[in-house]
Parts: C-alpha cells; sequence; structure tokens
C-alpha cells in the first residue's frame, strides 16, 4: 500500500519525541483504510506546519491537506513533500482551526491530526468542534496536546518549585507568567473535550516520558544508549502511572455512535 513507510533514517535520536505519536498513528491509518476498503486516505493535518507527520502518512499513500496560519511553514511543507517524493499527495492551506472549515470542506476527511494546536487556540472546544466537523461519520482523530502534570514535574526537578506548585493550581497548567505555553490539559480534560464534541476515546500515550527528563549527554554516553530510551518511551507510554507524567497526551478517537 505504501510507498514509503514513514520509518525515519535518523529514528534513534530524531524521534524521541514522535516515535510514538507516529506507531499509534500509522497503525490507526492502516485500519482506517482497511475498514473503508480504501488504499488511500483523506488526511487533514490541523496545524500541521512543515509537515512532519503529514509527510510521513503521504509516503502512506495517503492524500494529505495540511492547514496552517504560517506561509513560512507551509513553504517548508512544499519543498519537504517534493523532498519526500509526495508532493502530489501533500497540499498546503492557509488558516487556522478557528476557520478550519472555511477552507476545507466539511464531513470530508478519513483522520483528522490535530497536534499541538488546542494549547495555543482561543478555544479549545471550537477548536475540537470544527475538527469533528471535518471529519467523515466513520473517521479517527488523533489529538496531541502537552500535559500539565508533565511540566509540573519538570518545573520540580529543575528546583523551581513554587513554579511547580503554580503550574499545579493554575486552571490552564501555567507555571508563571513567563511560560510559553498558554495552556495544558490533564488526561481527563482533554478526554471530556473531545467528547463533549461527540468523540469516543480508543486510547490514550504519553508522549516523552523520560526523554525530556534525561540530560542529552546521557542518551549520547554509549552506542545504543538513545535507541534503549526510545524502547523505554514505547513501553510506558500505555501505562496509566508513567503517561500521567508524561511532556504531551496523545488521544486517538472516533465518531461516537450518537454524533
Amino acid at each position: 500500500m505504501s510507498r514509503e513507510q514513514g520509518v525515519d533514517p535518523l529514528r534513534p535520536r530524531a524521534s524521541l519525541r514522535t516515535a510514538v505519536v507516529w506507531d499509534v498513528l500509522s497503525e490507526a491509518l492502516d485500519g482506517q483504510a482497511a475498514a473503508a476498503g480504501r488504499e488511500s486516505l483523506d488526511v487533514l493535518d490541523a496545524g500541521g506546519g512543515t509537515g512532519n507527520f503529514a509527510v510521513r502518512a503521504a509516503g502512506m499513500g495517503h492524500r494529505v491537506t495540511v492547514v496552517d496560519p504560517s506561509p513560512d511553514a507551509l513553504f517548508a511543507l512544499e519543498r519537504r513533500a517534493a523532498e519526500a517524493g509526495v508532493a502530489d499527495l501533500v497540499r498546503g492551506v492557509q488558516g487556522d482551526a478557528h476557520g478550519l472549515l472555511d477552507v476545507v470542506g466539511a464531513g470530508a476527511h478519513d483522520a483528522v491530526l490535530c497536534h499541538g494546536v488546542l494549547e495555543y487556540v482561543d478555544d479549545p472546544a471550537e477548536a475540537v468542534h470544527n475538527v469533528v466537523g471535518a471529519l467523515r461519520p466513520t473517521g479517527v482523530v488523533s489529538v496531541l496536546a502537552a500535559n500539565r502534570n508533565g511540566a509540573v514535574l519538570a518545573r520540580a526537578l529543575a528546583g523551581h518549585f513554587a513554579e511547580a506548585r503554580r503550574g499545579l493550581s493554575d486552571p490552564h497548567g501555567r507555571w508563571g507568567d513567563a511560560d510559553p505555553v498558554p495552556r495544558r490539559f490533564t488526561e481527563d480534560g482533554l478526554a471530556d473535550l473531545v467528547t463533549a464534541a461527540g468523540l469516543e476515546v480508543a486510547a490514550v500515550h504519553g508522549v516523552r516520558v523520560f526523554a525530556d527528563l534525561v540530560p542529552g549527554s546521557l542518551a549520547d554516553a554509549e552506542p545504543g544508549a538513545t535507541e534503549a530510551l526510545l524502547q523505554l518511551e514505547e513501553a510506558a507510554a500505555g501505562i496509566p502511572a508513567f503517561r500521567a507524567i508524561a511532556t504531551q497526551l496523545h488521544l486517538l478517537a472516533r465518531r461516537g455512535r450518537e454524533a
């Protein structure tokens, strides 16, 4: 089915931040294609930027539309798709989550990716609603968002205890005025957001459980250490106690029966 299965030749180092998400997503796309009886799906990447996931999905043979507000990111996406040999399968459109359905067709996509978007939009509920609006009745949604608990743990381990305490109690999971992330989520909060939009949660994984806590010098200290860390990430991703402290939460959801 695929032109190229999306395997990163630099996987041991470059994929620590994306391997868990890609493993879950590629399996979901394969399942979606099998259920639909089609080799090629229509995939929407809302806020997909330069196409880290979009180009990989196109490498599997899917048609991918990337919506992003940055012209520079879309230019980089075009170049990246061309270099990967999938320019004919990747389309970039300027827009944002607020006006998503104004620039893409409603109900026209088998899968929608919403990665690193909900932290920054003015209204996350509206963004998820628009994502669902772009989805076909049997479609799947992939949501990736910052985890409040992971940020609290990171601040505490860095010795910033007051900031960690603030992040724990702040309604948006922010650790201070200098925090560059406008909003973070708990697992329950993220699940509530997508179920309120008519989706059913199929799976939740933690992303970067250990990677952001381990100094790079340790990962590079001996041959195979980075690959071993990646394998540890993949093993821990689905365990509730570990995903609760991950830097990000990855949630896979499908339309509910009443949606």
